[in-house]
């Protein structure tokens, strides 16, 4: 199989799942009925996602991130952070959340701000392409 088309697949695929399960959790549930026991197994995909995501970050600790350097991997965990604490602020705005969530909240925010910066602002790769150049 070409990769690319692997690839292509693998992320409209999870692109789709992760649009769908940010956009419409409540909508998710009632379709996965949790309710026969799928809430576990749910739980486990996204503890598998968390776990494969921590291994690319892992992998790629090495090499300069930010500007154009390795800008999937940072992009994409920009935009984890930013949904994540857009999801976490709602979610603590309603009045439901906790200090638990409140402390997770700050994580992804510094998160968000931090990969954001890479990607999008003034990052240390683009201060070393300049001093290299």
């Amino acid at each position: 199989m070409n990769t690319r088309t692997l690839m292509t697949a693998s992320s409209l695929f999870l692109g789709g799942a992760g649009f769908f399960a940010s956009f419409g959790p409540q909508e998710l549930l009632a379709l996965l009925n949790p309710a026969t026991g799928l809430a576990p197994v749910m739980v486990q995909l996204m503890g598998a996602l968390y776990f494969s995501f921590a291994l690319v970050n892992w992998t790629a600790k090495d090499n300069i991130i930010g500007g154009i350097y390795s800008r999937p991997i940072s992009l994409g965990n920009t935009v984890h952070f930013v949904m994540g604490a857009l999801a976490l602020a709602k979610f603590q705005g309603s009045g439901l959340g906790n200090r638990i969530t409140l402390v997770l909240l700050a994580v992804y925010a510094v998160f968000a701000v931090l990969f954001g910066w890479l990607v999008f602002g003034r990052g240390a790769a683009c201060k070393v392409a300049k001093v290299d150049g």
